[in-house]
């Protein structure tokens, strides 16, 4: 995914165009690839791992799918301590619950109450296996899988949603509208929790979508205060 400069000056400002929230724009443009080389060169530095091995600062926690195409670090461009990551089925942050998936619970807990990170991101992608199950998820609830199939569950507000406004479409439409609509379910979801819901009411924290198309080699950026915002897209590949 790496482009030269001429590609990259052209990217950021096709953003610059499209973006409306400013701040957003200054966190996708100092992680978009081709920005950060001497990030890349400063990873070799051995004070850098001193640094670390002393304390981290991530300036987000993102929650992406556990799919082997989908790696939040290459395609932001993260390095070693700017990122808390959290990888699981079709990227789902369930509701907040003392009994249940305390996994997904405790990192909420630990990188809002410990790491204070500034901001949480949730990407979703094109072509998810979760998601492709849920909308297929039979209505008697028949589960061949032992632990899948109650996971994907999280997101059926989103599949419900979708089958209501997209009847028309097919089963392949539905699922990309799915995961796009999965992910601002999760967003939902994390204001569930009281930390969250505190830092974002106190102005602390933020809370943005994200969708992956390594089909066609886009990636959407979309906040949610009290709605969800329109998305901006990032081209990914060169442009002819």
């Amino acid at each position: 995914m790496r482009q030269d400069a001429s590609q990259t000056k052209a990217r950021v400002a096709n953003l610059q165009d499209t973006c409306q929230d400013k701040a957003m724009h200054a966190r996708v443009k100092s992680h978009m690839p081709g920005q950060r080389d001497k990030g890349r060169a400063k990873i070799k530095n051995r004070e850098l791992y001193k640094e670390l091995a002393l304390h981290q600062s991530p300036k987000f926690m993102i929650f992406a799918c556990s799919d082997s195409r989908v790696s939040p670090d290459v395609i932001l461009n993260f390095q070693l301590g700017e990122a808390f990551l959290v990888r699981n089925i079709a990227n789902m942050v369930p509701q907040f619950n003392q009994l249940r998936h305390s996994g997904v619970g405790a990192a909420i807990e630990y990188a809002i109450t410990a790491l204070k990170v500034p901001n949480i991101l949730v990407i979703g992608h094109s072509r998810c296996g979760g998601i492709q199950r849920l909308m297929s998820h039979p209505e008697d609830n028949s589960a061949p899988f032992d632990f899948i199939d109650d996971w994907i569950k999280t997101g059926l507000p989103a599949k419900t949603k979708v089958l209501k406004e997209y009847q028309g479409f097919d089963f392949k439409e539905q699922c990309n509208f799915c995961e796009k609509e999965s992910v601002n379910n999760s967003l939902v979801n994390l204001h569930t929790y009281p930390y969250v819901e505190t830092g974002v009411r106190n102005k602390t924290l933020e809370i943005m979508g994200g969708y992956y198309d390594f089909v066609n080699g886009k990636f959407e950026f979309w906040n949610y205060k009290s709605h969800i915002t329109k998305s901006i897209t990032i081209p990914l590949f060169p442009q002819k």
